[in-house]
Parts: C-alpha cells; sequence; structure tokens
C-alpha cells in the first residue's frame, strides 16, 4: 500500500476566495516591512564587523566548553566553528572563534581578545593562537550591497527567464511570489531578532531556487491544461492544474522539511540560524506558488492557444469570481 499525503484525484477549490489569500499576503508583508524599518535586522559579524580567533589544540575541539568559557565575559554575539585546515595536519584540531564589534566601537579592542584568550587557555590549556583578523565596518557595509544585489539579480533573472519560457503574466505571478518570500523571511528575522548573517543570504538564494522549482512545476501543467481545455475557464485550469500537481508539491515539502527539522534539532547552532530560515522558507514558498503566483495569474490572465499571437491576452478578468 503506497503512502499518500494527499488524496488521489482531488477537486478542491483554491480560487473560491482569492481576495481573501492575497489580503493576508498583502498584511504579512506589511507587517514585515513595518518590523524591517522599525527594528531592523540583528546583523551578525559578517554585517556589523568583529574579530575572528584562529586556534589550534591537540585535543577535539569542543564548541560547548568553548562557549562556557566565553559566555561569561560579556560579548554578545560569539560564534564558534570547528574547521579542517590541511596544513595543519590530521592531529591537529582547529576551531574559529568569531567575536563580534562592541557597541561605539569599529573592532574588538586588544583587552577583550587576552581575556578571551585567557578564558580559552584556562579551559584548554595546551590551545595555541595561530591567527587574530578583524573585519571593519567598511567591509561589512559592502557585505550588506553585495548581498542585496545577489538577491536582486536573482529575482530579475528568474523574471527574464520566466517570461522566456512562458508569457510575461506567468513572469510576473512568479516574482511576485519570489518577492513574497524574500520578505516574509527578512521579516521574522527582524520581528524575532535571530542573528541574520551571510549564511542567510545563502539561505534567500535558496528560497529564490526552491519557490521557483515549485511555481514552474504548477506553471507547466497550467500551459498544458490550457491547450488541452481551450474552451474552459482560466479560473477552473488552475484548479485543475493545481490538484493535479498537489500530491507531488506536498510530498517534496514534507520530505525537505523532514530533513530541515532533524538539521535545526541535531546540527547546533551553528547551522540553526540557516536551517531555520530554509524552514520558513519552504512553508511560504509552498503557499505562495499556489496562493500567490497562481492568483496573480488568474487576475491577469493568459492567452489560451500558443500556436499563433493572441490579442487578448492578459485580458482574462471575466473568469474571476468576486
Amino acid at each position: 500500500m503506497r503512502l499518500r499525503l494527499v488524496p488521489k484525484d482531488t477537486k478542491w477549490d483554491f480560487f473560491g476566495r482569492p481576495k481573501l489569500w492575497l489580503g493576508i499576503s498583502a498584511v504579512l508583508m506589511v507587517v514585515a516591512l513595518a518590523s524591517f524599518l522599525v527594528q531592523g535586522l540583528n546583523y551578525g559579524i559578517d554585517f556589523r564587523g568583529g574579530t575572528t580567533i584562529r586556534t589550534e589544540s591537540t585535543q577535539a575541539v569542543d564548541i560547548g566548553l568553548y562557549r562556557d568559557a566565553i559566555n561569561g565575559l560579556g560579548l554578545g554575539d560569539v560564534t564558534i566553528t570547528e574547521v579542517f585546515d590541511p596544513t595543519f595536519g590530521p592531529d591537529q584540531n582547529v576551531a574559529m572563534v568569531r567575536i563580534q564589534a562592541q557597541e561605539g566601537e569599529e573592532s574588538v579592542s586588544p583587552e577583550v581578545i587576552e581575556s578571551i584568550e585567557a578564558a580559552l587557555q584556562q579551559a584548554v590549556p595546551d590551545i595555541r593562537f595561530v591567527s587574530v583578523e578583524s573585519v571593519g565596518p567598511k567591509v561589512s557595509g559592502e557585505l550588506i550591497q553585495t548581498a542585496v544585489i545577489a538577491v536582486l539579480l536573482a529575482i530579475g533573472a528568474v523574471l527574464v527567464y520566466i517570461w522566456l519560457r512562458f508569457e510575461w503574466q506567468f513572469a510576473l505571478g512568479a516574482v511576485a511570489a519570489l518577492v513574497h518570500d524574500v520578505l516574509l523571511t527578512i521579516g521574522i528575522f527582524s520581528e524575532l531578532q535571530i542573528r541574520f548573517d551571510l549564511a542567510i543570504i545563502a539561505a534567500l538564494l535558496t528560497i529564490v531556487g526552491y519557490s521557483l522549482n515549485d511555481t514552474v512545476v504548477v506553471f507547466d501543467r497550467v500551459r498544458e491544461n490550457l491547450r488541452k481545455y481551450k474552451q474552459m475557464p482560466l479560473k477552473e485550469v488552475l484548479n485543475i492544474s493545481i490538484n493535479e500537481t498537489l500530491s507531488r508539491t506536498v510530498m517534496t515539502s514534507v520530505t525537505t522539511l523532514l530533513a530541515l527539522i532533524s538539521l535545526f534539532v541535531l546540527g547546533g547552532d551553528v547551522i540553526r540560524g540557516f536551517v531555520f530560515a530554509m524552514i520558513w522558507g519552504v512553508i511560504v514558498g509552498t503557499y505562495s506558488s499556489i496562493f500567490v503566483a497562481s492568483i496573480i495569474l488568474l487576475r491577469l490572465g493568459v492567452k489560451r492557444d500558443w500556436s499563433k499571437p493572441d490579442a487578448n491576452a492578459g485580458t482574462q478578468y471575466a473568469n474571476i469570481d468576486a
């Protein structure tokens, strides 16, 4: 017996109240934007500036032990990661300790670095401090600018790709869904004040790809059914298409979430922010591919025959129920 997360041959009406779904999305986006403007983001060391201390020890790196030794110093955002560096040989254990710049300072002061080294030396007597590197606010500002450009370029590339593969109505629906997903992800990080660093930018770009994949699967089926049901109202074609791809969409999302939740619980503090962003992105991406991209396509309309130009493309408003 095959496991089914969604009943076979569903006939659910996803567009019974399109204004409600668009209204919910609009409210969530306004809340996310307001939170970003009022609270801002809790930038990590990558964007705020700070200092990285590279350590080496003959003992295995115990991140919990390192963190306990430093926590009492009240330094704010401290990230500790074990790294593999072949230049140190197979028997060496290398860790990176990253400390954010303190309030009102461009970098961590020498006194603070000495106190960190003393605390770690007490916890791990044979520890050696291989290097100390600082990232100033100028470099951090450049990273923020580069990160914003990367996300915008990704969304712009999606717009061009969908436009060339389908039609401009599909492209606008897909981009609206991507903007929705990215804005809500940034908003949840702002509202909860979760540390926002370069790993979260990587998560945002991954979310763009995941959401696009989901949306393209639905749009492919919509295009097939538009050719198959030439006289059927656009709303019904969209409903049929989403119901036909619903099992695949849900199965993909659930299996992805199972892996992400396992990483969130067991993966440790280093990747927890990235994994949280991915979990949130999978949820809102699945939602937006149905209730944002498809509803916008319904409102814009689309031509019904790809074999010849259609002067009425984008004028299917008559198919929308109030």
